[in-house]
């Protein structure tokens, strides 16, 4: 079995005593990001939005790679209008205006927390 490398943002919900998982996992030249979500779930979609992409990068610079590095993403929003209004604008500062992957943008009832509108995972191979 290959060997695996993990990021972890030390948040409680990573233990298993809330739920238990890492924030990313690399096995060879592919990184698993686990769904990215607001920290501090107040504001809107676009706010919470660029801090899941946040997430993201800090996740994937902890396993040496970059949002460029990204194949697949999947969007999962419980607001597709206000997604929608948004995921142009934010996309396209966090790729640096180059959408080189693959995109599913999701509509959901409910994420993992009641304030949460979106929640972003993805797949990277460096």
């Amino acid at each position: 079995m290959a060997q695996k490398q993990m990021a972890t943002f030390e948040h409680p919900a990573e233990g298993g005593e809330i739920y238990g998982f890492s924030q990313a996992v690399r096995v060879g030249d592919t990184i698993y990001v686990a769904g990215q979500t607001a920290q501090d779930p107040a504001g809107d979609m676009e706010a919470q939005m660029r801090e899941a992409y946040a997430g993201i990068e800090s996740a994937l610079s902890q396993l040496g790679a970059t949002m460029a590095d990204v194949v697949d993403e999947t969007l999962f929003v419980t607001d597709m209008e206000a997604a929608a209004g948004c995921a142009a604008r934010v996309r396209s500062e966090v790729y640096g205006g180059r959408f080189e992957m693959a995109s599913t943008l999701i509509g959901t009832t409910r994420l993992g927390g009641p304030d949460l509108l979106i929640e972003i995972k993805c797949v990277a191979r460096v």
